[in-house]
Parts: structure tokens; C-alpha cells; sequence
């Protein structure tokens, strides 16, 4: 995993959201300790390059949205901005 120096700091982080009804954005760069998307949502730091972070709150139960289909379910209630991946969902 890449660390965050001076060097590589950016003010926001690289991410796609696929389909207007995805509950989740994908990161496409390697500034982790970068808080803050685009848009000005703000996310957790520490998320690697490809994996996802919630854009909305998402309840235990509740489907995972990506290209806009369910790719998983969520394994506990996960917060907005929170790292989405296999230990949350199912």
C-alpha cells in the first residue's frame, strides 16, 4: 500500500460512481490519506486504489449498488464514507 507524503498528497481523491443509483464510488488513485472526493463527500482514509467507500449511510441487510446493480449486501450498518469491501458486506 502506497503512504502518503508531500509528494503525492492531493487535495481529493480520484473516484467513479458508474450508475446514478450506486450507493458505493470506487477510488482510482493511491492517495490514501486524502479525505475528501470530488464532490466534497467526505470518506475514511486509508482506502486503496479500486476499493470502494460508501456515498450514503447503508443499513445491516440493506443491497450494495455498483454499475447499478447488487453486487452484495451489507454484513452490518455501514457509514457514509466508510471503506466498503468484504469485511462489511456480504
Amino acid at each position: 500500500m502506497s503512504r502518503e507524503t508531500p509528494e503525492n498528497r492531493t487535495a481529493t481523491r480520484v473516484s467513479l460512481q458508474v450508475h446514478k443509483d450506486d450507493n458505493v464510488v470506487t477510488l482510482l488513485d493511491e492517495h490514501v490519506g486524502c479525505t475528501v472526493l470530488a464532490d466534497g463527500c467526505q470518506i475514511a482514509a486509508g482506502i486503496p486504489f479500486g476499493h470502494k467507500a460508501a456515498l450514503c449511510d447503508i443499513k445491516e441487510g440493506a443491497p450494495i449498488v455498483k454499475y447499478g446493480v447488487t453486487i452484495g449486501t451489507a454484513r452490518c450498518p455501514i457509514a457514509k464514507g466508510e471503506h466498503v469491501h468484504v469485511h462489511n458486506v456480504i
